[in-house]
């Protein structure tokens, strides 16, 4: 009786392996699935071409790549979150790159304070967008587009538009810059930590919580006594804190700190991953693993055209182009009514 019981069930019903395929998308997220079969298949396209695009040192120099841009796209996805933006982020990574090099020589070569220079002048920049936004009731898109031709000049005031001091005769920056734990880069350890703790914070903690209230509707979330100027200025210096640690990897990768070189176009890539990664650019939606997601599949692409010798024109293009399909498919899913056309 239990062996004739059993083969009544052998047969596997349709609608359970759909409904479990169903539950393994909903676990993923469409969004992140999306970007999972899309670096599986850049990386396959590419390996096909040429076989050692998937060696193990060219996917390590697609880690060290992303590092900096993965750090801005993180943080860049709370701003978003929060219903803002924040255009700025790759000139303050160059004050603090610059800041960091400066002080490192003027303090007898001492890194960590070097280091810590760099994370007071990024702390303070992003407060200063804070503030310019919340109590200059200024949009954040033209405030941080301001600052963005701000901060760059003020790095380049500080630097005399050069390269100022030499970091890669210190252990720590070598460390940075060079160093691995676990057969990872330094580098990638420090996104992937930074990853985590924006993470957590925003999927385990009322912080996040109300991060989402805000971006989400910000009148509910006033309603319900939520602070939304403290949240603002301190969403803006957690992006000056992180812009500051991308500077530091900058300068150690580069080997001193430099106003411009290696910060420049960063906002767009941080923007293009957040976007990519599910994040809605209204607010309110979005995290930080489709973000990372986001950030590997630009590298892979930039990485593979960079490896089969294309223009650095095209890659612009191509990052250009992702960012419009990025904000394309968000708003066909919103179902908003299209600019300029009847409902």
């Amino acid at each position: 009786m239990t062996s004739q019981t059993s083969a009544h069930k052998a047969p596997t019903d349709p609608g359970e392996n759909r409904g479990r395929w169903a539950g393994t998308v909903t676990a993923i997220g469409a969004q992140n699935l999306i970007l999972v079969l899309a670096i599986v298949a850049v990386g396959a396209l590419f390996g096909v071409l040429d076989p050692g695009y998937l060696a193990w040192s060219n996917i390590r120099v697609i880690g060290d790549a992303v590092t900096i841009a993965g750090l801005l796209a993180v943080v860049q996805t709370v701003v978003i979150i929060c219903g803002a933006l924040d255009i700025s982020v790759g000139s303050a990574t160059g004050v603090a790159s610059v800041v960091s090099a400066m002080a490192f020589m003027s303090t007898g070569r001492n890194p960590m304070l070097g280091m810590a220079a760099a994370l007071a002048v990024g702390l303070l920049l992003g407060l200063i967008n804070g503030i310019i936004i919340v109590y200059g009731r200024v949009n954040a898109v033209i405030a941080t587009l301001a600052t963005l031709a701000a901060y760059k000049g003020l790095a380049q005031l500080l630097s005399g538009g050069a390269a100022q001091g030499y970091v890669l005769g210190d252990d720590l920056f070598i460390f940075i810059s060079r160093g691995s734990l676990a057969g990872l880069p330094t580098m990638v350890w420090i996104l992937i930590l930074v990853a985590l703790a924006i993470h957590i914070l925003l999927k385990y903690t009322d912080i996040g919580r109300n991060l989402y209230a805000i971006g989400g509707n910000d009148t509910a979330a006033r309603l319900a006594g939520i602070n939304i100027n403290k949240y603002l200025i301190a969403v803006y210096a957690l992006a000056g804190l992180v812009a500051a640690i991308a500077g530091i990897i900058l300068t150690a990768r580069i080997g001193s700190g430099h106003p411009t070189s290696g910060s420049a176009g960063l906002e767009l890539k941080a923007i293009t991953a957040a976007a990519l990664g599910g994040c809605a650019l209204k607010g309110g939606k979005g995290g930080v693993g489709g973000t990372l997601l986001a950030v590997v599949l630009l590298g892979a692409l930039e990485n593979g055209l960079t490896f089969h010798g294309i223009s650095t024109f095209w890659q612009n293009v191509a990052q250009g182009a992702l960012l419009v399909v990025a904000v394309v498919i968000q708003q066909r899913r919103s179902g908003e009514r299209a600019v300029g056309l009847p409902t």
